[in-house]
């Protein structure tokens, strides 16, 4: 369950990168499951050749707003829809992050990492020096969120997201807020995908398969907790705890005897749930409320 905890954590950052373009951009993109095995890639390929691993995670998160910046330009400047402009980055990546390592899968057993230098300077084990890292990135991510969305520029790509036609409106280049949103919110895939890619021991080009569910199961989840006019801080910080719940789920399913190969559809069908019960629950409020005023 530690490492369930610790995984959900390290997932995290990747469920608030797209809560980004979810919610507050109002945007599908599908490049994610692309930019979580780049920041892996990245990362590994960096390690290889002697990088230390810190600076190789950054470098990591610089690819992965890249990536998002390229899926930002395929959507604002090429007039490509989004969902269709992430598809094309996520192909592209495939072979890119291909490319980076020069094959599919980077072993990283015996390659140095955040995690395995801090248990060497503080003896932890594996899965508490994985939680405490997590938890540090995790905070810091939330703390950079909650200022820089409170900016002008962040509060115009909040904006850019309920009501673009307004924001133009005001003189606000709506086309750069998407940009920078996208290579935010692809930034934090990339280094959530660096991160569980040192704490697992390899690098995969298909290790991004299905992170965009994952990520939407963990932010559907902390939403279910809180109220929908809830702080900002408060709703960040539940999005880390769904993602955590989602963990200690699938940990759980597996300990009672799910196959492996159906964890895929598993994850599909949790999120149809937890999407599909706020609905009915709204629904029921409305026709209750109706029959009350009658």
């Amino acid at each position: 369950m530690q490492g369930a905890v610790s995984q959900g954590i390290l997932w995290s950052v990747m469920a608030l990168g797209i809560y980004i373009t979810f919610r507050l951009l109002d945007i599908a993109d599908l490049s994610v499951d692309g930019t979580f095995a780049l920041g892996g890639c990245t990362m590994a390929a960096l390690v290889t050749v002697g990088v230390d691993p810190l600076i190789a995670t950054i470098c990591a998160l610089v690819a992965g707003a890249l990536g998002g910046c390229l899926t930002g330009i395929l959507t604002t400047k090429c007039k490509i829809p989004s969902i269709l402009a992430g598809i094309l980055t996520q192909l592209s990546l495939y072979s890119i992050n291909l490319r980076i390592m020069g094959r599919s899968n980077l072993p990283m057993l015996k390659l140095p990492t955040i995690f395995k230098n801090l248990m060497s300077m503080t003896g932890l084990s594996s899965n508490e020096a994985v939680l405490i890292v997590g938890l540090i990135i995790a905070a810091i991510v939330v703390a950079v969120m909650y200022w820089f969305f409170g900016t002008e520029t962040g509060s115009a790509i909040r904006a850019t997201g309920s009501n673009e036609s307004m924001v133009r409106s005001l003189g606000v280049n709506t086309d750069t807020t998407k940009i920078i949103g996208l290579a935010i919110s692809n930034a934090l895939v990339a280094l959530s995908g660096a991160l569980v890619s040192q704490s697992q021991g390899y690098a995969d080009v298909k290790q991004g398969i299905g992170a965009i569910v994952i990520g939407l199961a963990s932010i559907i989840i902390g939403e279910t907790m809180i109220r929908k006019h809830t702080n900002f801080a408060l709703r960040l910080g539940m999005i880390v705890l769904g993602s955590v719940i989602y963990r200690l789920v699938i940990a759980i399913v597996l300990q009672l005897g799910l196959n492996t190969d159906d964890l895929k559809l598993f994850s599909a069908i949790l999120v149809a749930v937890f999407l599909t019960v706020p609905t009915i629950m709204d629904s029921r409020r409305r026709k209750t409320g109706g029959v009350k005023h009658a």
